[in-house]
């Protein structure tokens, strides 16, 4: 893998200048993300079955989708520039 091809990625990525409109749904995405993580790893925790582990099928399906479909359906129904 390319480290140079990487490290100008990351580069671009970081040069984006977002609207604070942007920043904020970014921010709740994230953070609705990370909480959904924190409960599930708490609800694993709590369980009464043996296995105590974290389930990464809950926090996919109530945590990943449901901050990215917003996006998704943006994408989808933006008007395109003429």
């Amino acid at each position: 893998m390319n480290l140079e091809f990487i490290k100008n990625y990351i580069s671009k990525i970081s040069n984006i200048d977002l609207s604070n409109k942007a920043k904020i749904f970014a921010t709740v995405s994230l953070s609705w993300i990370i909480f959904i993580g924190y409960l599930t790893w708490w609800n694993g925790l709590k369980s009464l079955a043996l296995d105590k582990s974290f389930r990464w099928d809950e926090w996919f399906w109530f945590g990943i989708v449901p901050a990215l479909v917003p996006y998704i359906f943006y994408f989808i129904w933006r008007k395109k520039d003429e």
